[in-house]
């Protein structure tokens, strides 16, 4: 049995419905079980419960336990759990920052714990955009810092992909994968991307790095997570993101490109009523 914490997340998802096709039993966590809208033969149960009871591994996200995994690690011994696969960030690869030590307390939690580990670590995620979507509906136009700031946005269905590896076999056990998109993109390329994914013209338009600050302090995020986001796009101006095959490697399957995850989600950027040439 293994068991997937957020499970309807945007990583959480297509590792459910990949492990279920290959036909593994899985016990998926959500906090709205009726809505869940996953497979009919998979498990699925309330995240406050996090029943333990046959599991032999866990793929764990820690958004679900921005708190701290509480006692989570010692009933995980204590059910006879082998393994987890801890979906940590690159950022935990870089130098001392807020990101990486949110994500280095939990490895090295789970480390300590003497299961078996992947820590994945993966760069931006495709979605991020996905925060662009009201202002693309409303006029096109996207109002964020650093135009020029490259990153290598990675389709969440390639992290389920290795995620599942490393679920499932033992050839990664120990290791913390590095994972990034096939291609560095700035903020302005993916803004024009999903323009032309939409069939009309979507711009990046920078605003000072204060006005961003306030901006997202005042919406969702901690202050010291948006400094430390902004650092990063700071440093990332006209540098080319390093762009690395573990996908590849690990999945056998190339990376998708952010075109490609453009258009399998182009609908969250539509205008209600308007046609895409996405078809």
């Amino acid at each position: 049995m293994i068991l997937i914490t957020g499970a309807t997340g945007a990583v959480g998802r297509p590792l459910v419905h990949e492990l279920a096709r290959a036909g593994h039993k899985v016990r998926a966590l959500t906090r709205t079980p009726a809505t869940a809208g996953l497979p009919p033969e998979v498990e699925v149960a309330r995240t406050e419960d996090l029943p333990l009871n046959g599991v032999t591994s866990i793929f764990m996200n820690p958004a679900v336990f921005w708190n701290g995994l509480g006692d989570l690690l010692t009933r995980a011994v204590e059910n006879r759990v082998r393994r987890v696969v801890l979906l940590s960030s690159l950022a935990a690869a870089a130098p001392p920052n807020p990101i990486g030590a949110h994500h280095l307390e939990f490895e090295n939690q789970i480390e300590a714990s003497g299961l078996e580990w992947t820590f994945l670590r993966p760069g931006a995620f495709a979605a991020n955009t996905l925060q662009w979507a009201d202002q693309i509906r409303a006029d096109g136009v996207v109002r964020g810092p650093y135009a020029d700031a490259h990153t290598a946005p990675i389709d969440e269905r390639d992290i389920a992909a290795v995620a599942a590896k490393a679920l499932t076999t033992d050839a990664h056990i120990g290791t913390k994968p590095l994972l990034t998109g096939p291609e560095s993109l700035t903020n302005a390329d993916q803004a024009r991307i999903i323009g032309e994914t939409l069939g009309r013209p979507v711009r990046y338009e920078e605003i000072s790095p204060e006005a961003a600050r306030e901006a997202m302090t005042g919406g969702f995020a901690p202050a010291e997570v948006v400094d430390a986001l902004l650092s990063m796009y700071a440093a990332a101006v006209n540098t080319p993101a390093e762009v690395l095959r573990t996908v590849e490697q690990i999945t056998t399957n190339p990376p998708r490109t952010f075109k490609t995850w453009t258009t399998a989600n182009i609908s969250q950027f539509q205008q209600i009523g308007i046609a895409t040439n996405s078809a």
